[in-house]
């Protein structure tokens, strides 16, 4: 979580070295600036934990409500890892952001549990693009990263 205290691209542990780790990574097209800056630095920290490009599947889809269903195509994958779903969503005049924020946490949440294995919740949901743009590597670090370091946590503390 971000806040003026707490910066997303900076970690309270180690990063684990997970060379043979297989990620999986799901990315909302939508909000492409802000998801593109988050999906930058997932890659970033998990090359720097060591696992191969060649060890880490990227889909993409339209929106963040899609997310669910790419997390799931994904997390059915037997030899992937963990999952991370990237996406952004940004308040705008309706409700439609309660909605779509509830589905997506929801919807994630139940990809974990149904699979067995970690999803991670890289999405944003703020209030305006200039807080998307301070979370996707602005003054409150990135999103992405927190996620991929989440990721590689849960992999190597959760995976027996």
């Amino acid at each position: 979580m971000s806040s003026k205290d707490k910066n997303l691209s900076e970690f309270s542990g180690k990063l684990p070295t997970l060379p043979n780790a297989k990620i999986g990574i799901v990315v909302s097209e939508w909000n492409e600036a802000v998801t593109g800056a988050l999906l930058s630095g997932a890659l970033k920290v998990l090359v720097e934990a060591g696992i191969p490009e060649s060890n880490i599947k990227t889909i993409q889809v339209p929106g963040s409500y899609e997310l669910i269903l790419g997390s799931q195509k994904l997390a059915q994958i037997e030899d992937i890892d963990a999952v991370i779903s990237i996406g952004c969503v940004i308040q705008g005049e309706t409700r439609h952001f309660d909605f779509i924020c509830q589905a997506v946490a929801t919807g994630i949440s139940d990809v974990n549990l149904k699979f067995d294995k970690p999803v991670i919740f890289g999405v944003l949901t703020t209030d305006n693009q200039q807080q998307a743009l301070d979370r996707a590597g602005g003054k409150h670090g990135n999103k992405g990263e927190e996620a991929a370091y989440t990721a590689l946590r849960m992999v190597e503390g959760v995976i027996i």
